[in-house]
């Protein structure tokens, strides 16, 4: 029979304590990445700013075409 080094060696452990590790590894950000997050504000900022710029061109569009 092989040996599975992967299986628990304990049949009472439980599983979530290894997934719950996981995810604190996974969720783990390096502080690089928080700045850049912190630092997204600006390019929202631009695209709904380019949004209503597109928004009022068209209509100044359509306002010079039915007028």
């Amino acid at each position: 029979m092989a040996h599975n080094p992967q299986a628990p060696q304990n049949p009472q452990q439980d599983p979530a304590g290894s997934t719950q590790m996981f995810r604190a590894f996974v969720d783990e950000e390096p502080p690089q990445r928080r700045a850049q997050q912190s630092a997204s504000a600006g390019p929202r900022i631009g695209l709904i700013v380019g949004v209503v710029v597109g928004v009022l061109a068209l209509v100044g569009a359509a306002w010079i075409a039915f007028g």
